[in-house]
């Protein structure tokens, strides 16, 4: 098996370009302005995700489903739907395609998983 080369400079390029572009959505935009108060802070968590993720540097210590519940009522799969459309936009025109790729993919995994922690959480507020 091949390893793909993917860098924490990749990462510390893709991240910021990525974000920036979410605030411009006219959909998201507007949703991660209100649940971010300090971005230059968040970015570097993501970045730190990010590492955590592809280069499983271990740099990242947060929960993020915790950190998504908060804002359930915006997890919704139209909004993952965009977020991932920007996603792949972004790391096609900043990655290698099989950086992208790989990125793209685990991309798709998390915000399924993402997707149903939230259900779960749903559910079970739901019945209690």
């Amino acid at each position: 098996m091949t390893e793909i080369p993917i860098t924490e400079e990749d990462i510390a390029r893709l991240v910021p370009r990525f974000y920036a572009r979410v605030r411009r959505d006219a959909v998201l935009g507007p949703i991660f302005d209100n649940a971010i108060d300090d971005w230059p802070h968040h970015l570097g968590k993501l970045q730190a995700f990010w590492s955590s993720v592809m280069l499983t540097s271990g740099r990242y210590k947060g929960q993020p489903m915790v950190a998504h519940l908060k804002h359930a009522g915006h997890m919704t799969r139209e909004n993952f739907d965009r977020w991932l459309t920007l996603w792949t936009e972004v790391t096609e025109e900043e990655l290698g395609p099989q950086a992208a790729a790989a990125f793209q993919e685990k991309a798709g995994r998390i915000a399924e998983s993402l997707q149903l922690g939230v259900e779960f959480h749903r559910v079970r507020e739901v019945a209690a």
